[in-house]
């Protein structure tokens, strides 16, 4: 599980390795996951730079050669809404992190989960941001295109998305399922919140923190539907779980989730709950993964 010592994430693995579950938390910060997972019996951490497409060898090559299978492999980590910055190979940092770190990893990791004698998934954090725009085909890097840091998040969180349609087409023959998962608005973790004080990030971790400011937000009219409600780390950890591991998802796949329920595709991107067309249409997955596949292949 990538992200898996901070926010969402963190919830999450504390919660499989409450439950027995070996875990491995691959993490860029090997310092802070440590101090954030230590005690949890059955995890073990390993290094990895979802921007650094060696970085992500490196991990690949150690898992398949040290495991026999996986069962389930989540993508949680990212990031939202940075000042523009590139990663090595001139890629822009949210297009990097958020899809083609995800994309290699679930590339390289496709046979250990075509082993797994279980439910193999594969499961993607994606976002509603999906609802602000698609993948910018002709313009993936925003070399031409003025940078819009949102709209740059919109685009990896679509493709995220897009990744999760094509990828269950292509292996949902040999037993695995992917899905994406929107797992709420959540405030009370460290994505896009870098600069908001710690204490209030803690305030907003809790159910009694998220209620107060839901009340504010409802007052303003923020809040339109169920939907628009902000949520703590541990409850938007639920809906990612639960498409890891809800038998009632069996034979099903390449959707996108949230509240723990597969959501409607929607026009409206308004709506309180829901995808929009662009983020499922099985035509761009496809153009999609043809353009990743060149763009993660490690230097020689």
């Amino acid at each position: 599980m990538t992200g898996g010592y901070s926010g969402i994430g963190l919830s999450c693995v504390q919660a499989l390795a409450k439950a027995g579950v070996s875990v491995v938390a691959p993490a860029r910060d090997v310092a802070r996951a440590t101090s954030a997972l230590a005690g949890l019996p059955g995890v073990v951490i390993r290094p990895i730079d979802l921007m650094d497409a060696a970085s992500i060898g490196v991990f690949v090559e150690w898992f398949t050669g040290t495991h026999d299978r996986l069962d389930y492999l989540i993508g949680c980590a990212g990031i939202m809404a940075p000042p523009l910055r590139r990663d090595s190979r001139g890629h822009e940092s949210q297009w990097s992190t958020n899809h083609l770190g995800h994309f290699q990893l679930a590339c390289g990791l496709a046979d250990s989960l075509t082993a797994s004698d279980g439910h193999p998934r594969l499961v993607l954090v994606s976002s509603r941001a999906q609802r602000l725009g698609g993948v910018h085909f002709d313009d993936l890097d925003w070399l031409t295109t003025p940078y819009v840091p949102m709209l740059a998040y919109a685009q990896s969180k679509t493709a995220n998305v897009l990744t999760a349609v094509e990828f269950d087409r292509r292996y949902q023959g040999d037993g695995v399922r992917a899905f994406a998962v929107h797992p709420g608005l959540i405030p009370g973790t460290n994505l896009g919140l870098g600069k908001v004080p710690v204490v209030v990030r803690r305030i907003l971790g809790t159910v009694g923190g998220i209620g107060v400011a839901d009340l504010a937000r409802r007052a303003v009219r923020q809040v339109h539907g169920e939907g628009d409600l902000l949520k703590t780390p541990d409850q938007g950890g639920g809906s990612v779980l639960w498409a890891t591991l809800m038998p009632s998802l069996d034979g099903q796949g390449g959707v996108y989730c949230e509240d723990c329920h597969v959501a409607p595709v929607i026009d409206d991107p308004r709506s309180a709950s829901g995808v929009m067309p662009w983020a499922v249409d099985p035509e761009k997955a496809r153009r999609l993964w043809a353009l990743s596949e060149p763009l993660t292949r490690p230097s020689a």
